[in-house]
């Protein structure tokens, strides 16, 4: 039994004080959201703690796509868990065989490399944008769903890569000697030795870059501009453009928006933790 002395209880007291109004301050909105999504029109906005009627007709309007802001629903839907998965897989690919070129074969100028490219974070993002958008044109991938994927993995791949660098510096480098003396190549290697030990932090990058490219929407809005092509984080902001926006099927939408991201973490949440602070304090 855990004994309550003074000490304890007043640790316990100070982390109530502090995770009760971040908890509150973080399900408020969340709370919003169903309430105008379970809604009607008229009610929405009527500012009760609960609507009388509540009702899915929202969710029905919005899966088959009654409104004209939702025309395209489906494949906008389709759009971003098209361009996500391309960035999680392309990003993996990238910072996993940049981290074991950096960490497992010790190429040379490779951590320099690695610190000038997290040298890119000093600059926020959104100041990227028009040279990236500069950028696209001159390669005559705007408007393309390409320029939206290559942007997103150039964002997401040197925290990735130095991610995985460090979980990889922490596995006993004897099983790469012990692997060469048995006459294994760089390529069984990679494929038979590091990659088995690292799925935990692959699985964390991965997952972070995916979200990353789901979540997006200053590079979105900027590079691409057909309906049927924008992901659907782009046709939300859609529904502002009327001084009269229906806001019960925006937040129904964007609720249906946060499942997917919220269910992948929770699938994968044993791994995120562990992965991402991989070799974060050295032994």
């Amino acid at each position: 039994m855990t004994r309550w002395t003074p000490k304890a209880m007043a640790t316990e007291a100070k982390l109530l004080l502090i995770g009760i109004p971040v908890l509150l301050w973080t399900l408020i909105p969340v709370y919003h959201m169903v309430l105008f999504a379970i809604s009607s029109k008229d009610s929405a906005t009527s500012g009760l703690l609960w609507p009388k009627n509540p009702t899915l007709d929202n969710f029905r309007i919005v899966f088959q796509q009654k409104h004209f802001y939702l025309d395209h629903f489906w494949l906008q839907l389709g759009n971003s868990l098209l361009i996500a998965l391309t960035v999680g897989a392309l990003t993996l690919f990238v910072a996993t065989t940049a981290a074991f070129a950096i960490s497992r074969l010790r190429v040379r100028g490779g951590r320099t490399v690695m610190n000038m490219a997290l040298f890119t974070y000093f600059i926020p993002a959104a100041f990227l944008a028009v040279p990236m958008y500069k950028t696209m044109g001159n390669y005559g991938l705007l408007n393309s769903q390409w320029a939206l994927i290559l942007a997103m993995v150039t964002i997401a791949s040197p925290y990735c890569i130095w991610v995985l660098k460090q979980a990889s510096d922490k596995l006993p480098y004897e099983l790469d000697e012990a692997a060469r003396m048995d006459g294994a190549s760089p390529l069984q290697l990679f494929r038979l030795v590091y990659l088995p030990l690292m799925v935990p932090s692959l699985v964390a990058v991965g997952t972070y870059s995916l979200l990353l490219a789901w979540n997006e929407y200053l590079y979105a809005f900027l590079l691409l501009s057909n309906d049927r092509s924008v992901t659907l984080a782009v046709a939300l902001g859609n529904f502002l453009s009327a001084d009269d926006s229906p806001w019960e099927l925006l937040m129904a939408t964007g609720l249906i928006y946060a499942l997917p991201p919220a269910a992948i973490y929770y699938a994968f949440k044993r791994y995120m933790v562990g992965g991402l602070t991989a070799g974060a304090v050295k032994s």
